[in-house]
């Protein structure tokens, strides 16, 4: 069944993950189409709201293939088999790693302003996106979490393809999602508005407890070009 939009896919999630309500858990949406879903999912969790900053380091000649992440507070995570397997230098893994460090600090300014992170240690990390595709940033996601202090991560979406859940067996503790077409081909398939999300959307979001959202902010400015989730 198709998602209206962002918010719908939310609410829908929301009623699915109803068990985590009482569990000391906090909401992550990943940037950008991720955290309207995730607002509606903290709303019905009546769980805190935030956004997790992550950013894959992708090989130099082959970029959609991570060898590790990096997220705030100086979390690294690298994948040493893949750098061994392809003989990744040093220097050349601390030219992206500094470089998607500093991406990753003008994220944070720029949806959380002076906030600071909402703290994870000993809870439960629930991570939200509008869809998965490739589940690249996901998983980096997944393992910057429990960088971070998680005791138990969840990954959480309205839709993926249909061997992702064993694709993340071992990456989240549980794995949700609503809908996974047997002719999956993209995440903006299954929604009738797929506009992207503005970054001024994910700041307002953020600004507001999770309870206090309403409906028109999540879906107002909903900026869609077909493209998930993620990077610009």
């Amino acid at each position: 069944m198709p998602f209206r939009d962002r918010v719908d896919a939310g609410r829908r999630l929301g009623e699915r993950l109803r068990h985590l309500r009482g569990e000391d858990v906090v909401v992550l949406g990943l940037l950008r189409g991720g955290v309207p879903v995730a607002a509606e999912v903290a709303r019905a969790l009546d769980a805190p709201l935030d956004v997790i900053v992550v950013r894959k380091l992708g090989v130099p000649f082959q970029p959609e293939l991570a060898m590790g992440a990096v997220g705030e507070d100086g979390v690294l995570v690298a994948n040493e088999r893949v750098r061994g397997r392809l003989h990744i230098s040093e220097v050349k893994f601390a030219e992206v790693e500094q470089r998607e460090r500093v991406e990753v600090q003008r994220r944070a300014l720029r949806f959380r302003g002076d906030r600071p992170r909402l703290a994870l240690d000993g809870r439960t990390a629930l991570l939200v996106d509008d869809g998965i595709a490739t589940g690249s940033t996901a998983r980096a996601a997944c393992h910057v979490a429990r960088a971070h202090g998680a005791t138990r991560v969840v990954l959480a979406v309205p839709v993926c393809p249909p061997d992702s859940a064993s694709a993340f067996h071992g990456e989240a503790d549980e794995f949700v999602c609503l809908e996974a077409p047997r002719g999956f081909s993209a995440v903006g398939q299954v929604y009738t508005d797929f506009r992207p999300t503005s970054d001024d959307e994910v700041a307002a979001l953020l600004r507001q407890p999770a309870r206090q959202v309403p409906a028109a902010v999540a879906s107002a400015d909903v900026f869609g070009s077909g493209a998930s989730t993620d990077d610009p």
